[in-house]
This record gives C-alpha cells, structure tokens and sequence, in this order.
C-alpha cells in the first residue's frame, strides 16, 4: 500500500516521483490510499491500480486517517506500506502494523525531513517515524548526513533516487509547437520547469536575464509552472524592463512538459538553501528530465541538487544568490552550440545509464520485501 499526499493530478517533483514509481511497481499488487485534489476522479479511473481518495486535500496522520489507511490495507491484504513522504504520514506506520497485516513500512525523505531533523519537536516526531519504519530513504548524501544524527541509530537509511523516463524526456521531442505558442522563433531560450516560489531561484534568472542579453542579444526567459511567487516575479521582470523576454506559462498539463523541455536551449534552476537550512531542495527531478531531454543543465548549490549535474560535464552548479556567476554560466552555454550540445549529450548518456525508472523501481521492491 502505497500512503501519500503528494500524488497526481496535483503537479511536482515529489508527485512525479511518487507517481512513476508506483507505475512501475507490480501494479496488480498496489493500492493507492492518497489526499484528493482537483481531476482526481478522472486521473484515477486510468491508473492500473485502485485508488482510494480520503475526502481531504491534506492527509494528515490524525486517528481517523489511521483507522481509514487500516481498512485499506485490511480489504486489500496489504503486507507492506511505502510512505511517499516520511514527514508525517509515517507517524502512521506502528499503527498500520498493530492493526493490519503490514510487516514491512518504508518511507521515502524528499528536501522537508531535512528541516525536521533540525527542529527538536518535529526531530522527535521524526525519530517517532524512523522507530516505525523499517527503512527511511534519501536522495543525496547531503541529506543522509542531516538525517542520521536524528534517526540513524532507530532504522536503516536507505539511497533511493528519483528515476526519469528517458522516452518521455527525449532529444527527439518536437519543440516547433511550444515556441509557435509563446512567440520565441529562434531565440536562443534559457528555460525553468518548477513552481513559483523562492527557492527556486526564478528570481535569480530573471536578474541575470539583462547581463545575458549583454553578450547574447537575443535570449529569452522560459518560466514553466504557477505557484504563490508569481506576482512577485511579475513584479521584478518589469522593474527589469525584461517584460518583453520572459515568458510565464503558469501551470502546464504533465503531458505537456517534455516538449516545454525541448523548446529550451540550457535548462537553469538556480535553487538556493533558505530559511537557516529548513527550505532546501531535496534533490530536484526537473533536472534529470532536462539532462534525458539532452539540455546542458544548471543547478542550485542547494541540498542534493548538485549531484544531478557532473559539473563541467553535463552542465555547471552554481550559487544561486551569485547573480554575476550565474549569468556567466549562462552566457558561455547560450553562446557556445559546440559545448551546449557535448553538454547536453554528456547529460542524455548519464540519464539513460544511471537513472531510469527501472533502477530505481527494482531498488525500491528490493527495500519492500521482507
């Protein structure tokens, strides 16, 4: 039984995640037990696995989401549950254990659970997890060097990764029709796939968008996604006088995303560490996308963002608050076809050989069976 708040139709990195790892669990053996949001009837109705929707759009680990997520388990004969956040449905897992038949809980860390181990009644609550799950995962050593002072010593701490469809997420994807919509012709297109909000670093790109066109006249600024930050960046890209060079799609179909990719021409998130470490990026999927889709890539130095770019390889990490540096490294990939492309190949290569959905799915099986 998979138990989860971040799933589809709701967007993001954690949701594209959880999503594609349940697709290619052994579907005939899984059921979903997931908070509702908007489309959710009909996203479910083509999943090849049951969902089961509690009437809320945040599941929270109260007495009757455990008495629910029991009946679940119990109607499917569930042995194992994976949570896809530990932080804090995983306050669930001893219950689900003592009530059901579950022997085994797995819980996947994302960026959050690093601030909770920095925080000493949400560390506790995290210790509560780990003592109840068997496995607790990570993506990036930057993150399991957070979490193991806290719960170390209580579980066994796992890597498991984020996987990317390298079919989905191709060269070969058509780029013509999303330049047609946003009216980009030719230009050359630093490009940003993500929600709005700080620390991403959306802010950053757009500042650096004026030093760029200084050296590459004609570039534009693709942001691709919605989210609470918006008004504030709409804000800074007039007061930039960039209003004519960058682009806000809001939010954006899934299906939509791979040729959102392919319009691009370097693929930047300048995520940056904010909030004295408790916001922090836990690794970032939309960076292997655009790597699959053979983009040069630039990261954030922010959390395990950097271990999805072989600096000056496939792409550069950057400080994300470092405007001038950021501009550079996007100047010399926009400037330079020969060394975007070798970027870009370098990147295609790494995803199909160390990140595919079906490493990181026989990883996760693996850490499910007793």
């Amino acid at each position: 039984m998979l138990v989860t708040n971040d799933f589809p139709p709701r967007q993001g990195g954690i949701q594209s995640f959880v999503h594609g790892m349940a697709t290619r669990l052994p579907v005939e053996h899984l059921v979903v037990y997931c908070s509702t949001s908007p489309g959710a009837a009909a996203f479910d109705a083509e999943q090849p696995f049951p969902v089961v929707r509690a009437r809320t759009s945040m599941l929270l680990p109260t007495p009757g989401a455990a008495r629910a997520a029991a009946r679940v388990a119990v109607e499917h004969d569930c042995d194992a549950v994976w949570f896809g956040a530990a932080a804090p449905l995983g306050l669930l897992a001893a219950g689900l254990k003592r009530r059901t038949a579950i022997r085994r809980a797995v819980a996947l860390t994302h960026g959050h659970e690093v601030g909770w181990a920095k925080l000493p009644v949400a560390r506790t609550a995290l210790r509560r997890i780990a003592r109840g799950c068997d496995v607790v995962t990570y993506l990036a050593e930057y993150s399991r060097a957070r979490l193991a002072p806290a719960i170390d010593a209580l579980t066994s701490l796992e890597q498991l990764t984020f996987g990317v469809d390298t079919g989905e997420f191709s060269p070969t994807v058509d780029r013509a029709a999303i330049r047609r919509r946003f009216g980009l012709g030719d230009r050359p297109v630093i490009g940003c796939v993500s929600r709005l909000v700080p620390r991403k670093g959306q802010d950053s790109l757009v500042e650096a968008l004026p030093l760029v066109r200084e050296r590459v006249p004609d570039a534009a600024l693709l942001l691709v996604g919605g989210g609470p930050y918006e008004k504030a960046l709409r804000r800074r890209i007039a007061a930039a006088g960039m209003g004519d060079h960058v682009v806000l799609t809001g939010p954006v179909p899934g299906s939509e995303l791979p040729a959102c990719y392919a319009a691009m021409d370097v693929f930047a998130m300048p995520c940056r560490t904010r909030r004295r470490g408790l916001d922090v990026e836990g690794l970032g999927v939309v960076y292997l996308e655009a790597a699959a889709t053979g983009l040069p890539v630039i990261a954030g130095d922010s959390g395990g963002a950097p271990d999805t770019v072989r600096h000056g390889e496939t792409g550069f990490v950057v400080d994300g608050r470092d405007i001038p540096a950021l501009a550079d490294r996007l100047s010399t990939v926009l400037g330079d076809r020969e060394l975007a492309a070798r970027m870009g190949a370098a990147g295609r290569d790494w995803m199909c050989r160390a990140w595919t959905w079906p490493t990181v799915a026989e990883r996760l099986a693996k850490l499910l069976s007793p």
